[in-house]
């Protein structure tokens, strides 16, 4: 049975080989696809083979060679953007004519993105997977329509968090008011760690992984420093 410590620091190196993480009922896999460290996650209901991708962030070829990886096939189901910002959606247009898939993102960011958006996500929202749901949550401030998605593996208990530039290692992401630093941090606080335990899992949008337990001793830090 797999526990946090299992995904951290789940590390994937730029333009290097993805990491794949076999649950059962869900596999993930995680490439980073940019010199900026983005990653693109591929969650993958094995029962089914339906596939959601989590931010089709650069190098089309590369993510569609995520995709043709051995493992279950089946269809993209869905393509979510984490939020607006150029760098998580680089290879979204490439990415959407190349599996037909419906576009997703946060209400408030779809219209910056460089193709029409299916669904608009909302906070308390649910994403399909085959038979597997994700919870939507939203975290207004990085971007107004930021969103981070929630699993939970039934079988050992562990949340798994993709929180895109929202939470990270040692912090909350990038704002540019104190107002937008109050609005991300509150949300962080009360919509992931006041729900999710310390073994919930955070995949964020660049770089390594780490847990809720291991920044949850930080909070007070992050507000009194102002990011």
């Amino acid at each position: 049975m797999n526990t946090s410590a299992d995904f951290v620091p789940g590390h994937a190196e730029p333009g290097g080989p993805s990491i794949t993480w076999d649950l059962g009922v869900v596999q993930i896999r995680k490439a980073s696809v940019s010199e900026q460290d983005n990653n693109a996650y591929l969650l993958t209901e094995t029962s089914s083979g339906a596939h959601l991708l989590i931010d089709a962030a650069d190098d089309a070829d590369r993510l569609c060679a995520l995709l043709a990886e051995p493992g279950p096939a089946g269809e993209v189901a869905a393509i979510v953007t984490t939020h607006q910002h150029w760098d998580h959606h680089r290879a979204l247009p490439a990415l959407v004519e190349h599996t037909g898939a419906p576009a997703l993102a946060g209400a408030d960011d779809a219209a910056a993105l460089p193709v029409p958006v299916h669904r608009h996500l909302r906070h308390g929202d649910h994403v399909r997977l085959g038979t597997q749901h994700l919870d939507v949550i939203g975290l207004r401030g990085h971007t107004p329509g930021s969103v981070a998605l929630a699993w939970t593996d039934t079988s050992s208990g562990v949340v798994h968090l993709f929180t895109g530039d929202s939470l990270f290692p040692g912090g909350v992401g990038r704002t540019t008011s104190e107002e937008d630093f109050d609005s991300l941090l509150t949300d962080v606080q009360t919509r992931i760690f006041d729900v999710y335990g310390d073994d919930a899992v955070v995949h964020p949008g660049h770089g390594d992984n780490t847990t809720l337990g291991a920044e949850r001793p930080q909070l007070d830090h992050w507000r009194e420093r102002r990011w």
